[in-house]
C-alpha cells in the first residue's frame, strides 16, 4: 500500500482563512521590517571584512581562554564558536575577528590587505601559544574592508535579480493577475526570511545570500505548480465560480506540496543538526524558508487572485468574463 500522508479528495476551504492569511502576514511582515531597521543583521566577516581562522585540536578547548586571548590582542571585534563532531565531543572552534574600515587606517587598499594579513598571523600565533603547536588549520579567510563593501552590493543585485527575472517568467508565462499573486508570495518569503535572520541574529554572510535566492526558487516553484493546476481547472469547469476553483486547485496539489516540502525538510534536519556551526545557519534559514514559502503559496499567492479576478476571455469556447468569488 503507498504511503499518503494526505488523504485523496480533501476539501478544505482555503479561501475561506484568506483574510486570517492576509492580516498574519502583514503583521509578521511590519515585524520583520522593523526587526531589520532596528535590529539589523548580524554581519559575518564577509560582509564587515576581517579574519576567520578555523581550527581542529586533538584536546578539548576551552572556549573562554580562546576569546580572551585574541580579545586581548586588540585587532577588533572578535567571536569563538566551538565545531562539536558527531559524538558531541569539542573538535575545534572558528574564531571571527570584525575588522572594518573605521578601525583601520586609510592608507590605500593595499595597506589595507597587508594589514589583514598581518593580523591573521597574529591570530593564528595566538592561537598556537592557547592550544598548542599541534593544532591544525583548517582554513583562513581575509576579507578586507573594500572587498567587503562589494559583496554586500553584489549581495542586493543578486537576491533583487533573481526576484525580478522569476517575476517576468511568472508575468509572461500566465496572466498580469498571476505575475502579481507571484510577486506577493516572493517579496512576502523574502522579507520573512531576511527577518528571521535579523530577529535571531544569525551570522550573515555569504551562505546566506545563498540561502535567500534557494528559498525565492522554492517559493515560486511551490507557486506555479498551484497555478498550473488553477489554469487546467480554468479551462475544465468553466462555470464554477473562482473562489472554488482556487480551493480545488490548492487540494489537487496539496499532497505533491506535502511531499516535496517533505523530503526537503528530511534532507536538511540532520544538515542542520550534525552539519557543525558553518551549515546551521544555511540550512536553518531553508528550514524556515520551506514553511514560509509553502504557506504563501497556499494562503497568499492562490487567493490574492480573488482580489483582482482572473478574465477568462481566454478559456476556449467562453466569451469574455470575470469570474467573481
Amino acid at each position: 500500500m503507498l504511503l499518503k500522508l494526505v488523504p485523496e479528495n480533501t476539501k478544505i476551504p482555503f479561501t475561506k482563512w484568506r483574510w486570517h492569511g492576509v492580516v498574519l502576514s502583514t503583521l509578521l511582515n511590519l515585524a520583520a521590517i522593523a526587526s531589520m531597521i532596528f535590529i539589523g543583521f548580524n554581519f559575518g566577516v564577509d560582509f564587515k571584512g576581517g579574519v576567520t581562522v578555523e581550527v581542529a585540536s586533538p584536546r578539548p578547548i576551552d572556549i573562554t581562554a580562546v576569546r580572551k586571548g585574541v580579545n586581548d590582542l586588540g585587532l577588533g571585534d572578535v567571536k569563538v564558536q566551538s565545531i562539536n563532531d558527531v559524538s558531541g565531543s569539542n573538535s575545534g572552534l572558528v574564531v571571527y575577528v570584525a575588522r572594518d574600515a573605521a578601525k583601520l587606517e586609510k592608507t590605500g587598499a593595499a595597506n589595507e590587505d597587508t594589514a589583514q594579513q598581518e593580523a591573521a598571523g597574529q591570530i593564528q600565533t595566538e592561537l598556537k601559544k592557547l592550544l598548542g603547536d599541534d593544532i591544525t588549520f583548517r582554513r583562513t579567510d581575509v576579507v578586507g574592508a573594500t572587498v567587503s563593501g562589494e559583496l554586500i552590493k553584489k549581495g542586493i543585485y543578486a537576491v533583487t535579480g533573481a526576484i525580478f527575472i522569476i517575476i517576468l517568467y511568472v508575468w509572461f508565462r500566465y496572466r498580469w493577475q498571476f505575475g502579481l499573486g507571484a510577486i506577493v508570495a516572493t517579496v512576502h518569503d523574502t522579507i520573512m526570511t531576511l527577518g528571521m535572520l535579523s530577529l535571531l541574529q544569525v551570522p550573515f554572510d555569504i551562505s546566506m545570500i545563498a540561502a535567500v535566492l534557494t528559498v525565492v526558487g522554492y517559493s515560486v516553484n511551490d507557486t506555479v505548480v498551484v497555478f498550473d493546476r488553477m489554469r487546467e481547472n480554468l479551462r475544465k469547469y468553466k462555470q464554477m465560480a473562482f473562489g472554488e476553483i482556487i480551493n480545488l486547485s490548492i487540494n489537487e496539489t496539496l499532497s505533491r506540496t506535502v511531499m516535496t516540502s517533505g523530503t526537503v525538510i528530511i534532507s536538511l534536519v540532520p544538515v542542520y543538526f550534525f552539519g557543525g556551526d558553518v551549515l546551521r545557519g544555511f540550512s536553518g534559514a531553508i528550514l524556515f524558508g520551506i514553511f514560509v514559502g509553502t504557506y504563501s503559496s497556499i494562503f497568499i499567492a492562490a487567493p490574492f487572485l480573488m482580489a483582482t479576478g482572473v478574465s477568462r476571455d481566454w478559456v476556449k469556447g467562453r466569451s469574455a468574463a470575470t469570474a467573481t468569488p
